[in-house]
């Protein structure tokens, strides 16, 4: 046979009479500092598309050949891309 043993057993809790008055004191934050002030966003949609030069209009990006006036083509660099139909034209290097 074998012999179990037994833990003692736990104390009686413990009454609390008395709460202790904790202060809480006030933790001056330092000041704060000034953000940057952020850069001011480029113009997107049609203002950068066309310029307006003594009441005459002028595109500032190609047309693509496939699809023809309407869709202009995007500028990556090196090359122009129509978002529409997927046709790219490479930028010849001049120097």
């Amino acid at each position: 046979m074998s012999k179990k043993e037994e833990k003692p057993p736990a104390p009686p809790a413990e009454k609390k009479e008395e709460i202790e008055e904790v202060k809480v004191e006030k933790v001056e934050k330092p000041e704060k500092t000034k953000k940057a002030e952020k850069k001011k966003k480029e113009e997107k949609g049609v203002f950068t598309l066309y310029k307006v030069q003594d009441d005459k209009v002028t595109r500032l990006r190609p047309v693509c050949e496939r699809c023809g006036p309407g869709y202009f083509m995007g500028d990556h660099g090196n090359r122009y891309t129509c978002g529409h139909c997927g046709f790219t034209r490479y930028k010849s290097e001049e120097k």
